[in-house]
């Protein structure tokens, strides 16, 4: 099983709907998928009520039962499974970048969701220094603040994916509804870049793991 944690300084950044997106696309591919919830707002939870299919799962948690949640998904034969976390270098994204194989770190590309950074770096240190991405969410899909952005970051020394989440309104939508953008319109431009996001994820894994995922 690989373990995914999301994981994001600054509240807002759509921390949850990338953590979803990439459990749902995992489904897509054919993979049981599994969303580790330590967020006390419970989004993800809520997400699932609405939800019609029964996949990816959705289980609420906390970070003293993380590791007890993730033996158990692994015994269920989970193959794939994203920790949603709460924002503030809480104490659970803290345990969450700990037992993740990757972390992803949502990030609007805007001063206040940039200065964020290097609490995030202080994180990842603590963890253990688990191979990690900013990614570029809600991006204006117009403008070159995205680029701009991924120079900063990159220019502080981090890793920034090469895929770049854009505001579409495919993405709320589909929220509303217990769905992601590719479940909601699959043709969209929301739905290509999520599906461009996993790829990356996957290939990363593959590498890391010496190709085996």
């Amino acid at each position: 099983m690989h373990t995914i944690a999301v994981v994001s300084e600054k509240g807002g950044v759509g921390k949850t709907t990338v953590a979803l997106d990439l459990a749902v696309s995992a489904v897509r591919r054919g993979m049981l998928a599994a969303v580790l919830d330590v967020d006390p707002q419970a989004t993800a939870s809520n997400w699932t009520d609405r939800r019609k299919a029964d996949k990816p799962w959705v289980l609420s948690t906390h970070a003293a039962r993380l590791g007890a949640a993730l033996s158990t998904a692994q015994l269920q034969g989970v193959e794939f499974a994203v920790i949603d976390t709460p924002p503030h270098s809480s104490g659970e994204a803290l345990e969450a970048a700990r037992r993740a194989d990757l972390v992803i770190l949502p990030v609007e590309p805007h001063i206040t969701s940039l200065e964020t950074i290097h609490k995030a770096s202080d994180l990842l240190r603590l963890a253990g220094g688990p191979p990690a991405y900013y990614l570029l969410n809600k991006a204006p899909i117009q403008g070159t603040e995205a680029a701009q952005a991924s120079q900063y970051i990159t220019g502080h020394g981090f890793k920034v994916a090469p895929v770049i989440l854009h505001f579409r309104a495919a993405h709320r939508h589909a929220f509303n509804l217990g769905k992601m953008a590719a479940e909601f319109e699959s043709t969209s431009k929301a739905a290509a870049e999520s599906e461009e996001l996993f790829n990356f994820i996957h290939k990363s894994l593959r590498r890391k793991n010496n190709g085996k995922v």
